[in-house]
């Protein structure tokens, strides 16, 4: 199944690194013999088009390219829910003149908002790290019903 995502890491001394891909919940192991292109240009937040496959110990990228943009994507937000049980103290958008309403994300979408913020302020962290993260981020986000889903 060709899918795209973001490079999580990747060693290129070692050879292999994860993408975290815009669609599923598991990070995707890669590997340079599976690389189209030359090693050195993957790195960390590169967005890559890949085949999934599933390797011996879980999910693993096999042709895997670099995705040139021209412009940055456009993030898509779910609409906020019309009718809300929680009450809500005034914030800044209503303080600047707006609604008083925020975007309400699926958790999905939040999840993946997330690790591109997380990769993009610290390329350093693991997919172990960025996993607990997004984990108890997500669970106070729910709790608040800051997220859908």
């Amino acid at each position: 199944m060709l899918m795209t995502g973001k490079i999580l890491r990747f060693d290129d001394v070692r050879g292999y690194g994860f993408i975290v891909p815009h669609e599923g919940a598991e990070d995707v192991f890669m590997h340079a013999n599976d690389l189209l292109e030359e090693k050195y240009l993957y790195q960390a937040g590169c967005e890559v088009e890949f085949f999934l496959e599933e390797g011996d110990k879980g999910p693993k990228a096999s042709e895997v390219r670099l995705v040139r943009r021209s412009s940055p994507p456009t993030p898509v937000r779910a609409a906020p829910p019309a009718e809300t049980s929680r009450p809500q103290s005034p914030g800044p958008a209503e303080e600047a003149g707006g609604d008083g309403l925020c975007d309400v994300l699926q958790s999905a979408e939040l999840r993946a908002e997330l690790t591109e913020v997380l990769v993009d302020t610290d390329g350093s962290l693991t997919a172990d790290q960025i996993k607990r993260i997004r984990a108890r981020v997500l669970d106070l986000a729910k709790q608040h019903g800051w997220v859908e889903g």
